[in-house]
C-alpha cells in the first residue's frame, strides 16, 4: 500500500518543520511549499517547492499528486496593511481549498488560532462554541477568522476539512515568540500588564505538531472532526507572567518584575498606533491594543473535543518542554552533560 502523501504549506516555519518531521516518522510521503528553500528541510530530505501561497498556479504545482494538504502558511504579526494580511491569509487559503477541489485532494487540515474568537475578555475554560467577535483589534486574527470560516464551509462529501487552533506555540526552534520576549527582557522594555494572575495555556511545539498529524491520520469524509475547529494547548493553565518568566529563565534572560496598570498600557498602545498610522509606519509599534488585551486576560480552553475526536493527549509536559528548551538554548552545556 502506497504511503499517503502530504503537502505542508509553510513547511519551513517553526510549526511546519515540526509537522513534517512527525509526518515522516509516521511514514507519510511529504512535500513542503514555502516562499524560500530551507536548509533544515534539505537535510531531512524533504521535497521542497517554492512559491507564493497567493499564487494559485504555484500552489497547484506543489499540491499535484498529494492526498492531503496541511495548510500552515500564514502572514503573522500584528501590524501592517490589511491587504497584505488578506492576500496571504484569506486569498491564500482560498487557493488551497480550490487546489483540493481541482486536484481531487479529499483531505485538508488548516492551522488556525484561538485569537479568531478573542473578544478582548477573559477566555476561561471556553470550548469551541465560543462565537467569533464582531470586532478585532488586529488584522491577523480577523483574517485568520475569515480563513477558518472559509475552510469549515468547504467541508463536503468530496472534501473533508478541519481546523486546529494551537495556542502560543513554544519550544526549541521558536523564531517568533521567544526571541521577542528575550529581546525585550534584555533591553528592560518588558513589563507586566496589570496585576491579575490571569491564567494561560500555551502549547509545546511537539504537541502542536502531533495534533496536526493525528488530524491527518483520522480525517475522512464523515469523520467526527470534519467541518469543526479544535483548541490545542497543554492542558496545564499557568499564570501568564509565571510562564513568561519560565521561558526567559530557559533562555538565560532576566525575569519580568516591573508592571504597568492596564489603563496606562492601553493609553500608550493607542498613542503608538496613532503615530504609526499618521506616519504610515508599517513596522510593528512597541505596544498595541491587541497585545495589551492578550497579556492582561486569561486564555485557557476546554480540550475535551480534541481529546475525543483527535485522540489528542500532549506527550511532552510543560516541565519536560522547558528542560528541552533550556538544553537547546545552551548547546555547550548539553554537550558537556552528554
Amino acid at each position: 500500500m502506497l504511503a499517503m502523501r502530504a503537502l505542508v504549506t509553510g513547511g519551513g516555519g517553526f510549526l511546519g518543520e515540526a509537522i513534517l518531521r512527525r509526518l515522516m516518522d509516521k511514514g507519510f510521503g511529504v512535500r513542503s511549499f514555502s516562499r524560500a528553500a530551507h536548509a533544515g528541510l534539505g537535510t531531512l530530505g524533504v521535497e521542497q517547492i517554492q512559491g507564493d501561497i497567493a499564487d494559485a498556479d504555484s500552489l497547484l504545482k506543489a499540491a499535484r499528486g498529494c492526498d492531503i494538504i496541511i495548510h500552515v502558511a500564514a502572514k503573522p504579526g500584528l501590524w501592517g496593511r490589511y491587504e497584505d494580511y488578506h492576500r496571504t491569509n484569506v486569498d491564500g487559503t482560498l487557493n488551497v481549498v480550490n487546489a483540493c477541489r481541482e486536484l481531487n485532494i479529499r483531505k485538508l487540515v488548516y492551522t488556525s488560532s484561538p485569537s479568531v474568537v478573542f473578544n478582548g475578555q477573559d477566555m476561561e475554560g471556553v470550548d469551541e462554541s465560543a462565537p467569533y467577535p464582531a470586532h478585532y483589534d488586529a488584522h491577523y486574527p480577523k483574517t485568520k477568522a475569515l480563513a477558518e470560516r472559509l475552510v469549515l464551509a468547504a467541508n463536503s462529501s468530496q472534501l473533508a476539512t478541519t481546523c486546529l487552533r494551537p495556542h502560543l506555540i513554544w519550544g526549541p526552534g521558536d523564531n517568533h515568540l521567544l526571541p521577542r520576549l528575550v529581546s525585550r527582557a534584555r533591553s528592560r522594555q518588558l513589563r507586566r500588564i496589570g496585576s491579575r494572575p490571569n491564567l494561560i495555556d500555551a502549547v509545546y511545539i511537539d504537541n502542536a505538531a502531533e495534533a496536526h498529524v493525528q488530524a491527518a491520520e483520522r480525517i475522512e469524509t464523515g469523520a467526527p472532526m470534519t467541518g469543526k475547529a479544535y483548541f490545542i494547548a497543554q492542558g496545564e493553565p499557568i499564570p501568564l507572567w509565571d510562564m513568561v518568566n519560565k521561558l526567559l529563565a530557559a533562555a538565560n534572560a532576566p525575569p519580568v518584575t516591573k508592571s504597568v496598570p492596564k489603563w496606562l498600557a492601553l493609553a500608550l498602545a493607542v498613542g503608538f498606533e496613532t503615530v504609526h498610522r499618521l506616519t504610515n509606519n508599517l513596522s510593528e509599534p512597541r505596544l498595541t491594543r491587541f497585545v495589551v488585551r492578550e497579556m492582561s486576560t486569561a486564555h485557557w480552553f476546554n480540550l475535551d473535543a480534541a481529546r475525543r475526536d483527535l485522540g489528542y493527549a500532549p506527550s511532552i509536559s510543560m516541565e519536560l518542554g522547558l528542560k528541552k528548551l533550556q538544553a537547546a538554548m545552551e548547546p555547550s552545556a548539553s554537550s558537556r552533560s552528554a
